[in-house]
């Protein structure tokens, strides 16, 4: 079966550039997950922060699962993640001393079906860093369409 990508961060690509990347797995209530695998996930505004000696996960919004009770959890809460003991003092140390922040690329389900964060160290971007990848990518996509069409002739 594979992974099973749930939520996309395609904007954190865009504002930062992703230096390094982790894998943490993240605490979740029961109505939460229920709500992750119906794909009703959105990282657009969350990052994670490291308190106490613990990651977390702020501003993920898992929308509250429609078939609940009133048991039902709070979309915007923050939520712990799961990281070695040495992999939260790393990213603590690059955080703290190289100017880093911790952006969440994408939530999937692992193979094992458990739900997982994919974390990246980034950088934010200047406008005209911005302006270049877009001009890369909008020559890499003339240049694509260019062989396409001398295949086709």
């Amino acid at each position: 079966m594979g992974e099973q990508t749930i939520a996309l961060n395609r904007r954190a690509r865009h504002e930062y550039s992703i230096s390094e990347t982790f894998e943490a797995g993240i605490v979740l209530t029961g109505t939460e997950i229920k709500s992750v695998r119906a794909g009703k996930v959105s990282l657009a505004d969350a990052y994670a922060r490291i308190e106490r000696g613990e990651a977390w996960l702020v501003g993920a919004h898992i929308a509250p699962f429609e078939a609940a009770s009133r048991f039902n959890h709070e979309p915007k809460r923050t939520r712990k993640l799961l990281l070695h003991r040495s992999e939260i003092d790393e990213l603590l140390g690059r955080t703290k001393a190289k100017g880093l922040t911790i952006v969440p690329l994408r939530l999937y389900i692992s193979e094992r079906g458990v739900a997982k964060v994919e974390l990246g160290l980034a950088r934010g971007k200047q406008l005209h860093d911005k302006r270049r990848d877009i001009a890369e990518r909008d020559a890499r996509r003339d240049m694509e369409r260019q062989v396409a069409e001398a295949r086709r002739r």
